[in-house]
């Protein structure tokens, strides 16, 4: 069974939801049958990648929120966060343009390691406050999950990856997804939002008995052949 999902690295719903989803699916006995995919969605693709800011400032000049009104929300976004498991630390956050962190989740991708970069993308980024933009940075990300360094940075210097990470964000938009993260099932349903594991448990396991499981029998039985013999 396939899950896409899309997501951005300076969402934090979606560390929530990755985290939330995670622990639906581990207890699933199905949960190694289990193929998800990774695709990227930019929320803010006109930011600079060279000038980073932290939280409040963006949400202030981009957002038009008083200072008082977006440190309400992000103490709200914390709170959510630990009740996944998650130490957020806004202060600490730097809002960037993420097209160089998406670059560095598909050359992950190559290697299988889609989900652990994610992982570390969003550690990266709110708990321990890096830049994800700085090519630096992200080099250091790559050596960590053990991707060749050299090959990274060729990566993050050149278009490599630009034509997929278009696509997947052309592929959200021919699908009507505006925000994320957005949990694609098998190519059958859709979870949208970060939503507590026990949705996410009774939509993978819905969708495993539709779309995955054997198939019901509305028959009676009747004439066939296997692969040993034929029986009337």
């Amino acid at each position: 069974m396939k899950i896409e999902i899309w997501s951005d690295v300076m969402c934090p719903f979606c560390y929530i939801g990755k985290n939330n989803f995670e622990q639906a699916l581990e207890q699933l006995p199905f949960k190694d049958e289990v193929e998800v995919e990774w695709k990227s969605f930019q929320l803010d693709p006109t930011l600079d990648p060279l000038k980073p800011q932290n939280t409040i400032e963006y949400f202030k000049e981009k957002k038009g929120f008083p200072a008082e009104q977006a440190a309400q929300m992000i103490g709200q976004v914390a709170q959510m966060g630990k009740g996944a498991g998650i130490d957020f630390d806004f202060e600490k956050a730097l809002i960037i343009n993420t097209f160089n962190a998406h670059k560095l989740l598909h050359l992950a991708k190559k290697y299988g390691k889609a989900n652990e970069m994610e992982e570390a993308l969003f550690k990266a980024h709110f708990t321990d406050g890096k830049n994800v933009g700085d090519i630096e940075e992200l080099i250091s990300l790559a050596g960590h999950l053990g991707i060749d360094k050299d090959e990274a940075k060729q990566a993050l210097v050149s278009d490599e990856f630009d034509y997929e990470i278009n696509q997947d964000i052309q592929e959200a938009k021919n699908n009507g997804i505006s925000s994320v993260p957005f949990f694609v099932l098998n190519g059958k349903y859709a979870v949208s939002g970060a939503q507590p594991a026990e949705v996410f448990a009774d939509a993978l396991q819905q969708t495993y008995k539709e779309t995955v499981s054997p198939f019901k029998d509305l028959s009676q039985g009747g004439a066939s052949c296997d692969t040993d013999n034929c029986s009337i």
